[in-house]
């Protein structure tokens, strides 16, 4: 039915449809400058993919349930907002067993250490790559600094781009030929090459030899955040992200709408939402939308023109509560600093190209490629004190190359737990002990473990296909031919219709935890 008193639609500046970081992001930016702003979001609560979550009931534990790490949000964005925000620091930056190694050996990358990595490096035969490792991130860390800058600003050209890096090989490497080709030119070690090969991987289904180069532009937003390809943690969880971005916005003067389902947009800023049971109607000089490009042609009820490749998500992540660390085959190595970054686990570089080719044929590997991070170790804040005390520790393993096109909706439990069986052994394959032995049990006696697959993000957060980037990733700077006349093309979120902008993941230079999307989109606004 229709709400009485929403039959003369009320006008805003800036109406935003979606409450993620993003969406967040705008909202604060554009609300500081003094423009009248609407947020509108489907959910009870703020914040999308980057919240935190009581996830096991009777257990106080506050868990990043689906994004988990922060690297790409600009420092630039925290100053200018005034956000509180503490990302922690971690000291490890990998660990991965040798698999089938009958001792556990396993390569630890510590940052802090250069002498103890290197002898790592020779403890498991691959001597030969230690500085060649080194130099192989000395290399993106140079492409890093220069392109990071300036994605809080309008688009270069490819042109400009490459004249920033000003290394012509170094950038035919990285943009010009698939990353596997890189990777084999710098690294010999088949483990050592895969812990490269990672990055161009996440959440991205794809070989690194792929010709269309989506591994490259995954690898590039890994490696590019605040110049050094950092990941962080944030102190008290994800939600602690949006939380604050919620702040700011509010008390800067944008109302946030939250159990408001948007159903309908037009190209003339008019969007129509229900809520408690009633439609509603608003309108905006401009609308910032952050949902996938899918989702937003829906709601435009236009099909893409051209046509977008399908947006699909390759990845299960499992979220689990354990007693305390499990203990790993190589006793030498305390699990605290095994886990104290990214545990990287059947991920050799033949191992990633034969569970992609396998996944091709639908033939899941015998053994999952999977990370897992320990949110706990770097911060205890997101657990009760007594349950800090007690030792438990939180990890969250991502398995890779888990397409989408596996699942339906009539197949996604079995098939969810599939992919949970497939995720533990997996990751009992590197431990001296089983994982489950160490799970604890929730207020109901659960164990405390969960699994999210493709299906279950689609159909919580409204990303099609699960995909996390709302789409295929676009490199972070324009072709030489692209329009550029308008600001909302200069920022890279123009739509079709000049008073409708992206400002999610599936604007340019969108994905992961970054606020970019937001920011430009609000960058474009206050310059038009």
């Amino acid at each position: 039915m229709t709400d009485p008193a929403a039959s003369s639609a009320a006008s805003h500046d800036v109406v935003i449809v979606g409450g993620g970081h993003n969406g967040l992001t705008a909202a604060a930016y554009l609300a500081q400058a003094g423009r009248s702003v609407i947020l509108l979001e489907r959910l009870d609560d703020v914040g999308g993919a980057a919240v935190s979550t009581q996830a096991f009931p009777g257990v106080e534990a506050r868990l990043s349930r689906y994004s988990y790490l922060v690297s790409l949000l600009p420092q630039r964005i925290i100053d200018e907002l005034g956000l509180d925000i503490r990302l922690a620091r971690r000291r490890y930056s990998s660990y991965t067993p040798v698999p089938g190694d009958p001792d556990g050996a396993g390569l630890l990358i510590d940052n802090t250490d250069p002498e103890a990595t290197a002898a790592s490096f020779a403890r498991i035969g691959a001597a030969s790559d230690a500085e060649g490792f080194t130099r192989f991130y000395e290399s993106t860390g140079a492409v890093a600094r220069a392109l990071w800058p300036t994605v809080t600003e309008p688009l270069l050209t490819r042109t400009e781009a490459k004249a920033l890096v000003g290394d012509d090989e170094l950038w035919d490497a990285l943009i010009e030929r698939p990353i596997g080709a890189f990777i084999e030119s710098r690294l010999s070690d088949d483990l050592v090459r895969g812990v490269a090969a990672t990055d161009a991987l996440i959440g991205t289904f794809a070989s690194v030899s792929d010709p269309d180069l989506a591994q490259n532009r995954c690898f590039l937003y890994h490696v590019i955040g605040q110049g050094t390809g950092e990941w962080d943690v944030p102190v008290g969880g994800m939600g602690s992200v949006t939380g604050e971005l919620a702040r700011v916005a509010r008390e800067a003067g944008a109302r946030i709408v939250t159990g408001a389902e948007v159903t309908s947009i037009r190209p003339d800023g008019s969007v129509a939402y229900t809520r408690n049971g009633h439609e509603r109607r608003v309108e905006g000089r401009h609308v910032l939308v952050n949902v996938a490009p899918d989702v937003l042609d829906a709601l435009l009820g236009e099909p893409a023109d051209p046509p977008r490749p399908g947006a699909e998500g390759a990845q299960v992540k499992v979220n689990l509560l354990l007693k305390r660390l499990p203990r790993l085959r190589d006793a030498s190595i305390d699990p605290a600093a095994a886990f104290g970054g990214t545990f990287h686990i059947n991920e050799t570089y033949t191992q990633l190209e034969a569970a992609h080719d396998g996944m091709l044929r639908g033939v899941m590997p015998e053994l999952l490629p999977c990370e897992i991070y320990c949110h706990t170790l770097a911060d205890p804040s997101i657990l009760d004190p007594d349950l800090a005390e007690s030792g438990a520790q939180t990890i969250t393993v991502f398995g890779l190359h888990t397409p989408d096109r596996w699942l339906t909706d009539d197949n996604n439990d079995a098939t969810r737990q599939r992919l949970q069986d497939a995720v533990l052994a997996s990751l009992n394959s590197v431990l001296a002990e089983p994982v489950e032995s160490l799970l604890l049990t929730d207020g109901e006696g659960n164990p405390c473990i969960e699994t999210k697959t493709t299906r279950d993000l689609e159909h919580a957060l409204n990303m099609p296909g699960g995909n996390i980037f709302h789409g295929p990733l676009s490199w972070p700077f324009a072709e030489d031919d692209d329009a550029l006349g308008t600001p909302a093309e200069r920022w890279g979120v123009a739509t079709r219709h000049a008073r409708i902008l992206l400002c999610g993941s599936g604007a340019r230079r969108g994905g992961a935890v970054s606020g970019l999307g937001g920011h430009n989109a609000a960058m474009a606004v206050l310059e038009d």
